[in-house]
């Protein structure tokens, strides 16, 4: 019980210090790309404080967290404020705890530990191990998020935010459902809700899951964007309302909760994007085993270049996540609405359809065939989404008629119905 209490607190350490650690320079990055995109400079000049050294504004995350430490905690007057303190900390907690079950990599081989300790089997790179519903648990702690964004938009008692909160509210709820009928495709193929599972099954197999699933992976990618309220699903801020949404009234560290809260939603997504899809830390002749590519009984080198593959691949995700909140403008509420109910989620049930049946009639989970069924099937649901749903793609201005006035509405100011509606 020492040992493993021992082991469990080391990996809840060096999980959250990473994980802060990272939020606050892929803040740094994304500042950059948005740079990048828009033509113009971006954080470049905070760096050793007292001294004129720069390194490429590498110190502006240090000088933004100062910010929010120092900054007053203004609290307005007409909050209702039990509910006001808890919403950030629930969204911030629920989001920090979906990372108990990602794997960062697979085992660590055995280390030299005193022998009072009793560790001398490999360590796996997660925070809570050999949890059989691992999937059902990430959704559990994450669909937390929502009474998060709802109670800070309530608790409020401002009508911006409380818009804003039943926008994001809305919108997550809905791409919870696709999001995951995306997932259970995966899940029929490998049999288990673990995700080192998952990941081993395609090692097993050599084929990813996007290339046997591609549909899967476009239904699932999209809600996961929809899921972090990242751009452009971003519908907590509509464009003729120049405030954050449900978050308007919070400053100082309880603003910080929700915005870090915010990021590791997104760094979650792009985790189970690249777990579930893109084969994990496996790669082709670079991490396989001796004992398969799947295998457990590895030595330090194939243990670490699982681990920088697994990152590599997420923060490539990350990255498109990133350049696709500056490059393309917000969808309409509508939109967003109509491409969930009557785009994303018939899609997500046509793609499990498909696997399921190919799984019952071969009993095979991959292969060239698959491959090739699956593409197919992307293309044509893509085809008969397009022509059956125009308007789900359709962002042209809708052109109304104009609407005539009566004369009653002019009765009391003197107006003609002809002066009115010139």
């Amino acid at each position: 019980m020492l040992s493993l209490t021992i082991v469990s607190l080391i990996k809840i350490g060096l999980m959250i210090g990473c994980l802060m650690g990272a939020t606050s320079y892929l803040v740094l990055l994304e500042r950059w790309i948005a740079a990048w995109l828009q033509d113009r400079r971006g954080p470049n000049r905070a760096g050793i404080p007292m001294t004129n050294i720069r390194l490429f504004g590498l110190g502006q995350p240090i000088c933004d967290g100062v910010k929010f430490i120092c900054k007053e905690e203004f609290t307005p007057r007409h909050v209702s404020k039990a509910l006001y303190f808890l919403a950030p900390m629930i969204l911030f907690i629920g989001a920090l705890a979906a990372f108990a079950v990602v794997p960062f990599g697979s085992v660590l081989p055995s280390i030299p530990f005193p022998e009072s300790w009793g560790v001398s089997d490999p360590i796996r790179l997660m925070a809570a191990p050999g949890l059989d519903v691992g999937m059902i648990y990430m959704f559990a702690v994450g669909s937390v998020a929502v009474y998060g964004v709802m109670l800070g938009g309530w608790a409020s008692n401002n009508k911006y935010s409380l818009m804003g909160g039943l926008r994001s509210a809305a919108a997550m709820i809905s791409y919870e459902l696709p999001l995951g009928l995306g997932i259970l495709g995966v899940v029929f193929l490998a049999g288990s809700l673990r995700l080192d599972v998952i990941i081993a099954a395609q090692a097993d197999s050599g084929y990813w899951n996007v290339m046997v699933q591609p549909l899967g992976f476009v239904v699932f990618a999209i809600a996961a964007f929809a899921e972090a309220g990242r751009l452009p699903f971003d519908l907590a801020e509509a464009e003729q309302e120049l405030v954050a949404g449900y978050h308007t009234e919070y400053s100082g560290m309880k603003l910080m909760m929700y915005l870090v809260g915010e990021y590791l939603h997104m760094i979650a997504a792009s985790f189970l994007m690249v777990i579930l899809f893109f084969g994990g830390w496996h790669f082709w002749g670079l991490t396989d085993a001796a004992n398969g590519p799947g295998g457990e009984e590895i030595g330090w080198v194939v243990a670490l270049l699982r681990v920088v593959v697994l990152l590599s691949k997420t923060l490539g995700v990350i990255v498109f996540f990133m350049v696709a909140r500056w490059s393309w403008p917000r969808f309409r509420f509508d939109q967003l609405m109509t491409m969930a109910w009557k785009v994303m989620l018939p899609l997500g049930l046509v793609n499990i359809v498909v696997v399921a049946c190919w799984f019952e009639w071969t009993g095979q989970a991959g292969g060239p065939v698959m491959a090739v069924v699956g593409w197919i099937v992307l293309f044509g649901a893509w085809v008969v989404v397009t022509l059956i749903v125009p308007a789900s793609c359709d962002n042209r201005p809708r052109l109304e008629p104009v609407a005539t006035y009566r004369e009653a509405d002019y009765r009391d100011t003197g107006q003609t119905t002809a002066e009115g509606s010139r």
